[in-house]
């Protein structure tokens, strides 16, 4: 059985303005997710600037949301590093919190082998007893994972059991599917390929779109699982302009300053990351005023 089916949450990592976790604010988001029909949260991954966490920052965080999710929806934990080593202790410890599944990212500027990326996420999986997802983003972490491997890993390690797919090669994508014969729980990466990864199998998405709609986002996939696909298609296209707006500087820096703009007091990034430029949020509050947010 899949983790989730539908949209899952990349959520944002709210800080107060000296750069430390906001909590309270954490658990508000939280909660609007949630009843939002949000049907996964990933707690830790790039949108939620795990990458400038230290260790402990990164499993409280974790260990906060699982605490406050209660069950009430899956919690997937982002646990990857170039490092196995670091990689196999965030799972460990990401698992004793208590979260549902692992999101592990390619080891980015090792660029290991396909040899090195199986033997790199097999020594994980075999630490650890709950479900992991592999997450291929070529684009920031320099790793192309073949689709040979990635069916290889989700065949033959029984706990490794799908792919978020942010290449948006839909050449390679199309042929993990072929390859899998059912054996790859499929999720795209990206809001603006939701309805045509689903079209090959997919369960549904780990949105950074579903911060700032999650009711709409989550209705996208909800319309295509129930056999209506033309609403899912149509919904798809009026998210468009806002999910554009939403990638105009890299994820999460136009994110945060979305949910700013709604109140949401997500608070600001930390470096290297820096605040959206002027011109980039006038196209931000336009597209999400067009879209019925702000």
């Amino acid at each position: 059985m899949a983790i989730f089916e539908g949209a899952g949450v990349a959520l944002v990592t709210p800080f107060y303005a000296d750069g430390t976790v906001n909590y309270d604010k954490l658990e508000e988001l939280l909660e609007e997710q949630i009843a939002g029909g949000t049907d996964a949260v990933i707690s830790c991954g790039t949108t939620g600037e795990s990458s400038t966490m230290s260790h402990e920052e990164h499993l409280d965080v974790v260990r906060f949301t699982c605490q406050k999710v209660k069950g009430r929806i899956p919690v997937i934990a982002g646990t990857g590093s170039n490092s196995t080593s670091e990689a196999v202790h965030l799972s460990v410890e990401a698992q004793k919190a208590g979260a549902d599944g692992l999101l592990l990212v390619t080891p980015y500027y090792n660029k290991a082998t396909q040899k090195g990326l199986i033997a790199h996420y097999t020594e994980i999986a075999k630490a650890v007893t709950i479900p992991i997802l592999l997450y291929h983003i070529p684009g920031r972490t320099g790793v192309t994972m073949t689709p040979e491997t990635m069916v290889t890993l989700c065949r033959d390690v029984p706990n490794i059991v799908g792919i978020k797919e942010a290449s948006g090669n839909f050449s390679a994508i199309a042929k993990i599917m072929h390859l899998a014969d059912g054996c790859v729980d499929l999720y795209s990466g990206n809001d603006d390929q939701i309805v045509p990864l689903m079209s090959l199998g997919g369960k549904g998405v780990i949105s950074v779109l579903s911060n700032v709609a999650p009711a709409q986002t989550h209705e996208i996939c909800a319309s295509y699982l129930r056999g209506d696909v033309k609403k899912s298609m149509e919904m798809q296209l009026e998210a468009l302009p806002l999910i554009d707006a939403l990638f105009c500087e890299v994820n999460p820096i136009p994110v945060k300053a979305a949910l700013n703009l709604m109140g949401k007091e997500a608070g600001p990034l930390r470096l290297p990351l820096t605040e959206m430029e002027p011109g980039h949020q006038e196209i931000l509050a336009k597209a999400m005023k067009n879209y019925g947010i702000l």
